[in-house]
C-alpha cells in the first residue's frame, strides 16, 4: 500500500469515499492472495478496521456486504446495517440518515465552572446513479470549553472551528454547526464539489498551507485525477475579520480566496505538490482573473496591481520501506534572499516550514504508530497591509491555530491493542513571540503588516514577548457499538510568558459520542 499512487496523490483532503473503499478493497485483496506475508497480512485487528471503514461507506463497495446486516434490526426498518439508523438502498439511488450526539463533562483546575460539549443532530448521504452525491451534516452545540479556549473566545471574538455563536449561561456558547455539499463525478478524470465545509492540503497533523481549525465556508471545488497527477481548484467565499461578528443585526462582508494544488507521483515511493493561493483584497469583490483553473496565481495578482494577498507553497512525501514516511511543506508568503544574507532581520522575509515523520507497527509492534512534527513560521507570514487579504476566515486562522511567528513540536503515540480500544498520547510543545500592548513584532496575523512596531528591520523570530507552551493529553476510546464511543481523556497545559505569570490546566473528561468527530483543544 506504501506505493498506492490514489493513496500517494491524495493530499488534499477529505479523500473520496471511493478512494477509501478502493484503497481498503485492494489491501484485503492482497491479505487474500498472501496470508502469510508480514506486510501484506493483515491482524484481527487490522480486520476489523478494514471492514468498519467499508460497512460505512457500503454504496462504494464492489466486494460481498453480506457481513454488513444486523442480526436484530429494530422493527425491521432501522439498523438494517450495523452503522446506519436508515438506509434506501436501490438501483440508481442510496441515501444513509444517522443521528449524531456527543456529550462530554469535564473536571478542570484551572476554573470552577464546569466544562461541557453537548451536542446533537442528524448527518445523511445520498448517491444517485454513482455519479451525483450529497452530504448533510447538522448539529446544535452548547459548548464551555477549558479556561484558555474561553480566553481565546474573548481574544478573537471567535468560537474555534465555527461561526455564528450565541452566549450561552454566561461563560458558554450556543452555536450550530451546518455543513452539506453536493459532488458531480464528470466522467473517468474530473470530480467536482460545490458545499459549505471545511478542506485540509496536507499529509501532517496541522497544516501550513489550509487546515481545518476553523470555520467552514462556502467553496467549489474541481479534481482533476490523470496519470500521475491530481489537480485540485478551490474557490472559496470567506468573512473578513469583523467587530461584533456574531452580533445577530448585520450582513456580514465577504471576501473570496483562490487556491490551486498539484499533487505529483515523482516516483512510486515520492510524491511532491505544488501550492498556489490568493485572497482577494477587496471586500464584496469576485475577481474573474482568478476563475481560470490553470493560471499561475501570482501571476495573475500581479496583473491586477499586485494588492492582493499571495502565496507559493511546496510539500513532499516520502513513503520509506513498508512501514515509514517523511512529509513536510514550505510556504513562500514573501522572500528576499539577500535580505536573508544580510541577517538584519528583514520583516518581509516571510515563510513557514514544516517537517514530519510517521511510522506504523513501530519496533515491529503491531498497530502501534509513532508520528513527530515540527512546525514553524516567519513573523508577518500569511499577514497583509489591509484587514481583508489576511489569510484569515470569520476571525480565525485559515491555516495554523497560532497565527505566525511560532515554533511548534508535536509527538503522537497511537496503540489499539484491541479491534474496540484505542489509545493516544498526544504532546504540543510550543515558543511563540507574541505582541505587548500596542506593540506588533508579527505574531498577529489580524494586525495590518504595516503598523509593525519598529520600521523595516530588527525583527528576530521569536521576537516580541516570548511564550512558551504545552500541551500533553491522553485518550481511552471504547468502540461499543459501531460508531458509538466512550471517550476518557486526560489533559495538562501550561503556558508562561515573559510577562504574565504561568497559567496551568488539568483536565478530566468522561464522554459519549455517536457518529461524530472528538472535540479537541490542541493548542
Amino acid at each position: 500500500m506504501q506505493e498506492n499512487s490514489d493513496l500517494n496523490v491524495s493530499t488534499f483532503k477529505p479523500i473520496s469515499r471511493r478512494t477509501a473503499v478502493m484503497a481498503c478493497e485492494l489491501s484485503d485483496s492482497l491479505h487474500k492472495f498472501y496470508p502469510y506475508d508480514y506486510f501484506y497480512h493483515l491482524s484481527d485487528i487490522d480486520r476489523y478496521n478494514l471492514h468498519s471503514l467499508l460497512l460505512n461507506n457500503r454504496e462504494w463497495v464492489q466486494s460481498s456486504r453480506d457481513s454488513f446486516a444486523s442480526r436484530k434490526p429494530i422493527w425491521n426498518a432501522f439498523y438494517k446495517d450495523k452503522a446506519n439508523f436508515l438506509t434506501v438502498e436501490e438501483k440508481d439511488f442510496f441515501l444513509a440518515v444517522n443521528p449524531v450526539l456527543q456529550l462530554q463533562q469535564s473536571f478542570e483546575t484551572a476554573s470552577n465552572e464546569r466544562v461541557f460539549v453537548n451536542s446533537k443532530g442528524i448527518t445523511m448521504r445520498g448517491l444517485i446513479g454513482k455519479r451525483i452525491g450529497f452530504d448533510v451534516y447538522v448539529t446544535d452545540n452548547q459548548e464551555r470549553g477549558p479556561e484558555f479556549f474561553r480566553n481565546r473566545i474573548v481574544q478573537y471574538d471567535a468560537v474555534p472551528g465555527v461561526g455564528f455563536y450565541k452566549p450561552f449561561k454566561t461563560t458558554a456558547v450556543d452555536y450550530l454547526d451546518a455543513r452539506g455539499s453536493v459532488f458531480f463525478n464528470a466522467g473517468k478524470y474530473f470530480d467536482f464539489q460545490f458545499g459549505y465545509d471545511k478542506n485540509f492540503i496536507g499529509n501532517g497533523y496541522r497544516s501550513l498551507f489550509l487546515s481545518d481549525y476553523g470555520n467552514s465556508n462556502l467553496f467549489l471545488r474541481m479534481n482533476a485525477h490523470v496519470w500521475k497527477l491530481s489537480y485540485n481548484m478551490l474557490l472559496m467565499e470567506l468573512v473578513p475579520q469583523t467587530i461584533n461578528i456574531s452580533a445577530g443585526n448585520k450582513v456580514l462582508d465577504k471576501k473570496y480566496a483562490a487556491i490551486h494544488h498539484l499533487s505529483i507521483n515523482a516516483a512510486k515511493w515520492l510524491n511532491i505538490g505544488l501550492f498556489d493561493a490568493v485572497v482577494f483584497g477587496r471586500a464584496n469583490h469576485l475577481e474573474f482573473s482568478y476563475l481560470n483553473p490553470v493560471i499561475f496565481l501570482r501571476a495573475a495578482e500581479q496583473q491586477n496591481g499586485s494588492a492582493d494577498n499571495a502565496m507559493l507553497g511546496i510539500d513532499y512525501k516520502a513513503n520509506v520501506g513498508h512501514q515509514g514516511q517523511f512529509y513536510g511543506q514550505f510556504l513562500l508568503d514573501e522572500f528576499v534572499l539577500k535580505e536573508i544574507k544580510a541577517g538584519n532581520g528583514w520583516w518581509g522575509n516571510k515563510f513557514g516550514v514544516q517537517f514530519g515523520t510517521k511510522f506504523i507497527d513501530a519496533f515491529q509492534v503491531k498497530q502501534l504508530d509513532l508520528q513527530g512534527e515540527i512546525n514553524l513560521v516567519r513573523p508577518f507570514t500569511y499577514s497583509h497591509y489591509d484587514s481583508i487579504a489576511n489569510y484569515t476566515h470569520y476571525n480565525q486562522p485559515m491555516a495554523h491555530p497560532f497565527g505566525a511567528n511560532f515554533i511548534e513540536s508535536i509527538g503522537i503515540i497511537r496503540y489499539q491493542l484491541h479491534p474496540k480500544w484505542n489509545t493516544q498520547l498526544k504532546l504540543i510543545f510550543w515558543k511563540q513571540g507574541v505582541d505587548s500592548v500596542n506593540s506588533n513584532f508579527g505574531s498577529d496575523i489580524f494586525k495590518i503588516n504595516s503598523s509593525r512596531s519598529h520600521g523595516d528591520y530588527g525583527y528576530e523570530f521569536l521576537g516580541g514577548v516570548l511564550t512558551k507552551g504545552t500541551n500533553i493529553s491522553g485518550l481511552v476510546s471504547f468502540e461499543w457499538k459501531e460508531n458509538l464511543f466512550l471517550d476518557g481523556s486526560l489533559m495538562y497545559r501550561h503556558a508562561k510568558s515573559e510577562l504574565t505569570s504561568a497559567q496551568n490546566t488539568f483536565m478530566f473528561t468522561l464522554g459519549i459520542r455517536l457518529n461524530m468527530f472528538r472535540r479537541e483543544y490542541d493548542y
